[in-house]
């Protein structure tokens, strides 16, 4: 008796499905009750964030078998939960199934209206589809391209032979495999997408794939459009070839077509053409900043200044290119700006003019602009020239707080007379200070009295105070330390005059 053999199982059949697009609100009891219908469920888990607990809008179900799994999403797939359609395709531990790419292939050019299931309804005659996905933005609107994934790659060789080029929503559709990021970047030498610019507006599909048929077969022929389908005079043409797109850019490229002179060139990312168009701006300024300065920067400029004002300003002194007043965030004007001539003498006459003239209630300040390292450097190399820099000592304080007098601390404390001692404050920030201390038994002056003393002595040739050098200093000294900031004051000014009479 022959031995029953089963068939042999599908690489891609699992128990477990991957259940995405989910509504935030949709829970686990939910999701147990949709897909109990099918079968036994095993198990539903929700996944969340592991902070906030959120829904992050995917979940995984497990079946007892494969064949509840795939009823599952045969019959529940793009099914609304919470006024969202889901999206389910089995799920797979080996993420080699998973980012193997076989069978997958990418859709572009498609219009904004096609959602999941419209795109899986276009696909699904052509084979058994594991997966498919329209790629949306931010503000979930479509980006207008999307992925499908068949089971086999011949069922997904028939869907390009199939939709590539067909037309659905009066868009030609773009069908081909799945390239993975890293391997989508040929070297510059070997490329298949040509970019077609100067079209003349009544260019239309079927002129480009008759123009650039004759170097090879074509994929796709498109001119783009605006959304009233008036031409934007560009388009791409994608040869099966890359050898054929050479040589369609160098046979087409500044030939007329049309009555107007075509651009051909390698189609680029957006990055591409970005990095290319930074590097020759950044060359073309800094030739023309090493040949000759032309731009000024200007500062103190007054609130009043507007790009128009500023410009009149400099018209006089030649072509002015360029003139902007730099503005915050609320628009309100910084102070500064700059001012590009056409010819160096125009900038030099102006820096000469301009320089220092009243504008309003301001006086202006014009000197060539610098870049950020130039600036930078001459900064550096003025401080490193002027060396060290000595800071005047910190002031002196009373030990309630009073400031003295601003000194350098002398080379040696002078000695005190009878009757005052030298206490050292329990002060951590004052290292070094000794206030003059009155001893118990020694009567005060009055500050007005020893005032006019202060002002007998300046009216003196005499050079030696009434009280003696050792003497006059600790009495001022016990003074001030009393006195008001305003009085101290006085008697700096009085000092200052005496030693520079």
């Amino acid at each position: 008796m022959a031995q029953e053999t089963s068939p042999p199982r599908s690489p891609f059949a699992s128990t477990a499905l991957y259940v995405g697009d989910l509504d935030p609100s949709v829970n686990e009891a939910q999701i147990f009750d949709i897909f109990k219908q099918i079968g036994n469920v095993m198990s539903v888990r929700l996944c969340r964030d592991m902070v906030t607990k959120r829904s992050l809008g995917y979940a995984y179900v497990n079946y007892n078998n494969t064949q509840d799994a795939s009823r599952a999403i045969e019959e529940l797939n793009f099914m609304p939960v919470n006024g969202k359609p889901v999206r389910i395709m089995f799920s797979y531990r080996d993420p080699s199934i998973r980012k193997s790419g076989s069978g997958n292939l990418f859709v572009k050019n498609l219009d904004k209206s096609i959602d999941n299931k419209a795109l899986h309804d276009l696909f699904s005659p052509y084979g058994k589809i594991l997966s498919c996905k329209i790629a949306l933005d931010v503000s979930n609107v479509s980006k207008g391209h999307g992925f499908v994934q068949f089971d086999t790659e011949d069922a997904a060789h028939t869907a390009i032979e199939k939709i590539n080029g067909t037309t659905l929503h009066d868009k030609q559709l773009f069908v081909g495999p799945f390239v993975r990021r890293q391997e989508r970047d040929p070297p510059a030498s070997k490329f298949n997408n040509v970019f077609v610019k100067n079209l003349s507006e009544i260019t239309t599909d079927e002129d480009l794939q008759k123009l650039f048929g004759v170097f090879g077969p074509i994929s796709s022929a498109v001119v783009m459009k605006e959304v009233d389908g008036k031409s934007k005079c560009f388009g791409f043409v994608n040869f099966e070839n890359p050898e054929d797109a050479v040589k369609a850019v160098e046979d087409l490229h500044g030939t007329t077509f049309q009555d107007k002179e075509l651009y051909v060139s390698r189609a680029q990312k957006k990055n591409e053409r970005e990095a290319e168009l930074k590097a020759k701006f950044e060359h073309e300024r800094k030739d023309t900043e090493d040949k000759s300065p032309t731009n000024l920067y200007l500062k103190n400029l007054d609130d009043g200044i507007d790009d128009e004002k500023l410009k009149d300003m400099f018209s006089a002194f030649g072509n002015v290119t360029s003139c902007k007043v730099m503005r915050d965030p609320l628009g309100h004007s910084k102070g500064s700006g700059f001012v590009a001539f056409s010819t160096s003498d125009a900038a030099l006459r102006a820096v000469a003019q301009m320089n220092g003239k009243m504008i309003g209630s301001k006086p202006l300040y014009v000197a060539m602009a610098q870049k950020k390292e130039e600036r930078k450097a001459k900064l550096e190399a003025q401080f490193a020239s002027r060396g060290p820099v000595n800071f005047p000592p910190p002031p002196l304080y009373s030990a309630v707080g009073q400031q003295l007098l601003y000194s350098r601390p002398a080379p040696m404390v002078p000695q005190q007379p009878a009757g005052f001692a030298m206490v050292r404050p329990n002060v951590g920030q004052m290292p070094g200070f000794f206030p003059p201390q009155r001893q118990q038994g020694h009567a005060r002056v009055p500050f007005q009295q020893f005032m006019q003393r202060e002002s007998t002595f300046h009216g003196s040739n005499s050079r030696t105070p009434a009280y003696g050098n050792n003497s006059f200093l600790a009495v001022l000294a016990s003074h001030l330390a009393s006195a008001t900031p305003e009085q101290q004051r006085i008697v700096n000014v009085g000092r200052a005059a005496v030693s520079t009479g």
